[in-house]
């Protein structure tokens, strides 16, 4: 019970804009709990006076008494349970909201450690789960005490010896709640965590159907599927034989119990100590009060459950960003883009080496500064940094002067393009795509960034022209084409700072050389740092670095470190012919900040 404690406090301030509404669904639990006991006393009345004397006269009041007890209790129960379900449906999205929002705050390397499917199952399933802890299990909790309330106080004014003789074995149901919850609370956690793992062999089979048609995995695949499916079905089994065990217990105790108040009843009417209708009242109550006592235990099983939903959400929250906003930002200026590294060393969370070690170099308004070197030397890290997903473990990074740590992040990713390496398509249309780099732009604003990306025509030239849809992995367009609408949204963010990580790979020669002219009006203007291995983009930089096992080895022209014959020139190997050249605006005036 000290980990649901320790759930529900944790989730409970989540209903803070709906307690109001709580408050009222508990006033109609109350109302209705109100209403059943009314009812059963009224036909405890209708059968001693109507029934038993077999008179029409007496039947017409507690009938209509009863009567409206009943109407009244219906709509009472109707008010509180619709109430109740839209108050868990608004606690529900607002802590998928929340856990979601702070998913997307997470470093990448938190992506890495943890299966998107089981991601996908935590903001849905165990964010139902604990619906079930702190809203659900709230009014059910306050239903079944006030309805075993009123029950018992009603049984115990009718014979309250007889009473105290059947409440003796109602401990029997919390005793073998106890019993199971521990078990359960287990083959609960089991089942989610198998589910997500369905989730995510389903995900990344499909998502990788190339993969597994051209190397035959289809069988592995699907034994892969088999044997999460199986973890599952193991628990899920094992999960439904303990709630059932639990079910057809109580159902034998509380058969037990009314066969004890019936056979008490008979005696006591055999003694004239009794009346028929107090017997069937008395009866009544006693079978309506254990199945609230029943779903008080059963009410403990669903909660100790929820806890296991409520560690996998925990294990989200409690992990920290690994930047966040400075207490007081710089404010806000018109950026010039001055990009600067300064000693700059960085270590990956539970990496044993570092990646980047006293990195230091600058970066002009309008200049081109491509950065190459062997796999893993730690060039992409360079751009993971100047999009503050990290910050550096030594060293400062600054943007015209200002370091990164004293910027919004908001406002710091406004002043950078990215062109990642894989062409990160959206679900939506191309319009939408398009828009994602200025949320808002018009569409002339959309028209004219795809007319400079090279993309007009061909989006033009579709059925639906702009309102295409479009997917990640989609057919319907070529890589090139693709890669063009991905070059359109960032040149409608007008950054002044653009990153290009590996901006022609996976491109053959011909998709390559239809995205240089889009590329070489994107880079216009701009503090451009490219990521590459294709050295045929380097000539006409204005400077290359060269990194190497996290160091910066080399830096200079394309000409000054040919002349060098050194790392530069080991990579480039022979020239290939028909180099692609990519002029540019002149470089910036010197920084004014110094």
């Amino acid at each position: 019970m000290r980990e649901v404690r320790a759930a529900f406090r944790r989730f409970w301030p989540l209903t803070h804009g709906d307690r109001r509404w709580l408050a009222v669904i508990v006033a109609c639990v109350v109302m209705s709990a109100l209403a059943e006991t009314a009812a059963i006393l009224l036909f405890a009345e209708l059968t001693d006076t109507a029934l038993k004397a077999g008179s029409l006269a007496a039947f017409w009041g507690p009938a209509g008494a009863w009567l409206a007890v009943a109407a009244l209790g219906a709509l009472v129960g109707y008010l509180g349970n619709s109430l109740a379900a839209w108050t868990a449906e608004r606690f529900v999205l607002r802590l998928r909201a929340k856990v979601f929002r702070h998913i997307q705050d997470l470093p990448p390397h938190f992506f890495q450690r943890h299966r998107r499917g089981d991601l996908v199952e935590r903001l849905t399933g165990d964010v139902e789960a604990i619906e079930q802890l702190v809203v659900s299990g709230v009014v059910g909790t306050v239903a079944a005490a006030f309805s075993t309330l009123f029950y018992s106080a009603a049984a115990l004014y009718l014979r309250w010896d007889l009473a105290l003789a059947t409440f003796v074995l109602a401990p029997l149901f919390l005793l073998a709640a106890r019993r199971f919850s521990g078990r359960i609370k287990e083959a609960s956690q089991d089942e989610r965590v198998a589910d997500g793992a369905i989730t995510s062999v389903v995900e990344e089979s499909l998502g990788n159907v190339v993969l597994t048609h051209a190397y035959n995995r289809r069988r592995d695949e699907e034994r892969r599927l088999d044997r999460e499916a199986r973890a599952w079905l193991r628990a899920s089994v094992r999960g439904a034989r303990l709630g059932e065990m639990y079910e057809q217990f109580v159902e034998v105790v509380e058969t037990l119990c009314v066969l004890a108040v019936i056979g008490l009843g008979v005696w006591e009417i055999s003694a004239d100590r009794m009346t028929l209708g107090q017997l069937l009242a008395f009866a009544a109550f006693i079978g309506y009060l254990y199945p609230p006592v029943r779903n008080l235990g059963r009410l403990g099983l669903t909660l100790t459950a929820a806890t296991a939903g409520a560690q996998r959400l925990n294990e989200i929250l409690d992990t920290e960003p690994s930047v966040t906003d400075p207490a007081q930002p710089v404010p806000p200026w018109p950026v010039h883009g001055w990009v600067g590294f300064h000693s700059v060393g960085f270590r990956y969370p539970a990496a044993t080496r570092d990646s980047l070690r006293d990195v230091s170099f600058a970066a002009a308004p309008g200049e081109l500064v491509i950065i190459t070197g062997p796999s893993g030397a730690g060039k992409s890290t360079l751009s993971t940094l100047l999009t503050r997903f990290y910050d550096p473990s030594a060293g400062v990074i600054t943007l015209d002067g200002v370091p990164l740590t004293q910027l919004n992040l908001e406002f710091l990713r406004e002043q950078i393009a990215l062109l990642p390496q894989e062409t990160l398509i959206l679900s939506g249309t191309i319009r939408e795509n398009i828009e994602t780099g200025r949320p808002g732009a018009s569409d002339e604003e959309i028209e004219r960034a795809a007319r400079a990306a090279a993309a007009h025509d061909f989006i033009t030239a579709l059925p639906q022209g702009y309102d295409t849809e479009i997917a990640p992995g989609t057919a319907a367009l070529s890589g090139g084409q693709l890669k063009r609408i991905t070059i359109a949204r960032a040149m409608i963010r007008a950054a002044p700072v653009l990153i290009l990580d590996e901006p022609t790979a996976g491109l053959d020669s011909v998709a390559a050389r239809q995205v240089v002219q889009p590329l070489r009006r994107l880079m216009s203007g701009r503090t451009t740092i490219m990521i590459t291995h294709d050295l045929s983009l380097a000539p006409d930089a204005d400077r290359i670095l060269v990194v190497d096992a996290g160091r910066l080895v080399e830096a200079g022209t394309h000409t000054e470190l040919l002349t060098h014959r050194g790392t530069y020139a080991r990579l480039l190997g022979p020239l290939p012919e028909n180099t692609m050249v990519l002029r540019r605006q002149p470089a910036g005036t010197p920084d004014p900040r110094g």
